[in-house]
């Protein structure tokens, strides 16, 4: 099989997080219009470094487990976000989460990281399923899920606990035949 930690769209790469990658996740990450929908409290250097550590020897499709690609954009071999895939242990299920620097969103790019991130999802690795969750006020989340044909399945009202805060999250899904019949 085919390695699935290097994906290569048109414009973008998805590759292993690096050493040299810190002090981008670190800002873009901590940057006050990112982490607001995220549930992260904050975001540093040290946790940027536990998390390249913790992905240098993962691997895309292990059961209870996330794996998580920098989101690297070709022209300027800049990171420019993240991309992570949660396998269910059942190994058929997942669920996707992005993450984009504000000076690369609005430009199609986590569209096509998360698109490289389904097919790899849906085909090698031989997903029935992948959930996405949001916050309900992240409008360009929503958007980009339902620009790749996921079905907006409800809301869940305070269900997680973010900054001390209960807040509602809403839950998207798409099957794999689903994906296979937008062609």
């Amino acid at each position: 099989m085919t390695s699935l930690t290097r994906l290569a769209g048109a414009r973008v790469r998805l590759r292993p997080l690096a050493p040299t990658d810190l002090d981008r996740l670190a800002a873009y990450r901590s940057d006050p219009e990112v982490a607001r929908h995220q549930a992260w409290d904050s975001y540093d250097a040290t946790a940027a470094s536990a998390l390249i550590a913790e992905m240098a020897d993962s691997t895309p499709g292990c059961p209870g487990h996330w794996h998580q690609w920098g989101i690297e954009e070709i022209t300027s071999a800049q990171l420019v976000g993240d991309c992570g895939l949660f396998t269910r242990e059942d190994g058929a299920q997942g669920e996707i989460g992005f993450t984009l620097a504000p000076d690369a969103q609005g430009r199609g790019l986590a569209t096509e990281a998360v698109s490289l991130v389904l097919q790899a999802a849906f085909g090698p690795l031989g997903f029935h399923r992948v959930v996405a969750n949001t916050d309900p006020l992240n409008a360009r989340s929503a958007a980009l899920l339902a620009r790749l044909g996921f079905r907006h399945e409800g809301r869940s009202i305070e269900s997680v606990r973010i900054r001390g805060a209960w807040v509602d999250d809403e839950h998207f899904a798409l099957l794999a035949r689903e994906w296979r019949a937008r062609g």
